[in-house]
Parts: C-alpha cells; sequence; structure tokens
C-alpha cells in the first residue's frame, strides 16, 4: 500500500506538515535552506539500488533540503546511480512554495552539483539570497591568476587567505552574476587551494564565503 503513488507522495509530505507544526509554535526570523544528496547503501537486491562510483557501493542516492535548525523541509529517495542534482526541482519548488508568503529573509546554500542556471532563476524569482559552488574551469582560473603567484619570503605557519569577486556568465546563464573566489596557501603547499562561489549576496567576498561554509 505505501508504495501507491499517493501514499509516496504523503510521505515525502510529512517533514513539510513536521516543519509546519513547529512553526507555528516558534515563527523564525530567517529562513536558511541547504541542499544536499547523501548516500545510503544497500546489502541485497532492493529495487532501486545501484552501484555509485563516487561512494564505491551499491546504494540509494537521496535528496534532501534541510533548514538552519536542521529539520529535513523535503526529502526524495533515489536510486543509487542518478546524478547528485537529478529531481532537484521536484524536492526544491514544494519546498519553495511552502515558504512564499512568510515575510522573513530567505537564503540557500548548495555545492556544485546544484550550479544549474534554472535553479538560480528560481531562487531569485523567490527573492532568496544564495552562495552555490561553481566547479573550476579555466576561464574562471584566469580572474585569480593574481592570486597564484607564491608569496615572497618564508612561508608562514598560518595558512595565507587572499579573496576576489568578478561578474561572470556562463554560455547557459540568462545574464551574467557574481563569482567569489579564495585562494589559499599552506606552508607546506607549493600550489594553493582555491574555489569558486556564484552568489548574488552583497557582502565581501570572506563575508560569502564564510556563509557558504556555515554548514558545507
Amino acid at each position: 500500500m505505501l508504495t501507491e503513488p499517493g501514499n509516496l507522495e504523503a510521505l515525502m509530505g510529512l517533514a513539510g506538515r513536521w516543519v509546519n507544526s513547529i512553526r507555528e509554535r516558534k515563527p523564525m526570523k530567517k529562513l536558511i535552506l541547504d541542499m544536499d544528496s547523501s548516500v545510503r547503501p544497500t546489502h541485497g537486491d532492493q529495487e532501486g539500488s545501484a552501484y555509485n562510483g563516487h561512494f564505491g557501493c551499491d546504494c540509494y542516492h537521496p535528496l534532501f533540503v534541510f533548514n538552519q535548525d536542521g529539520d529535513v523541509e523535503q526529502a526524495l529517495l533515489r536510486k543509487g546511480n542518478v546524478a547528485g542534482a537529478k529531481d532537484w526541482k521536484s524536492v526544491l519548488e514544494p519546498v519553495i512554495a511552502r515558504y512564499h508568503d512568510t515575510d522573513v529573509p530567505k537564503f540557500f546554500r548548495g555545492d556544485a552539483a546544484f550550479a544549474i542556471p534554472g535553479l538560480y532563476e528560481l531562487l531569485e524569482a523567490g527573492d532568496y539570497r544564495y552562495a552555490i559552488r561553481l566547479k573550476s574551469k579555466p576561464i574562471l582560473e584566469r580572474e585569480i591568476e593574481h592570486l597564484f603567484r607564491r608569496p615572497v619570503g618564508r612561508p608562514s605557519k598560518k595558512p595565507l587567505v587572499r579573496y576576489h569577486a568578478f561578474t561572470y556568465q556562463a554560455k547557459s546563464w540568462d545574464k551574467p552574476r557574481r563569482v567569489v573566489a579564495k585562494v589559499t596557501w599552506h606552508q607546506e603547499g607549493l600550489f594553493p587551494q582555491f574555489g569558486f562561489i556564484v552568489t548574488n549576496l552583497t557582502g565581501s567576498p570572506r563575508q560569502v564565503t564564510r556563509f557558504y561554509n556555515l554548514s558545507l
């Protein structure tokens, strides 16, 4: 009975009803959504179980949206071999709709799997501020070449961190967007570590990076 479409939809909605009951007793001052996939190893012939090369096991690959209190807002059990962002819209859209009329600052964080133009557009239309990691590519690295020069003198024991922000538009994007970069030099490293975040936050590059790293 639980596998009937209507029952599965009701089960997916349980998390939302639980969160709604909490909000009735404890109104929130802001909303922060974190979207991420996870792994649930399997040890038999369960329907949908499949080998996932990233996790190195037979598993399910569920998708979650959490809020700032650690509550599950929405979840979807997926086959083990699907991509990290598969079916993101069916998971995120109900949460966006749930808070459509809630007048609080709204934020979203996600890793590079969710660097999807349609996701940016959905968040912007819902007045969300977001920070989403971007996979590195040469065109982005050229924007921070000036930060790749090894510092002169004896390396510091404490990591040297540099930030930079610039405007970038990928071919699949409908408009230019802000990108923040963080470059870290470690004492023992010959080359720096670096990463990129696409965002519509207006804070400094350091503030944007700190907001992103609070949960991811």
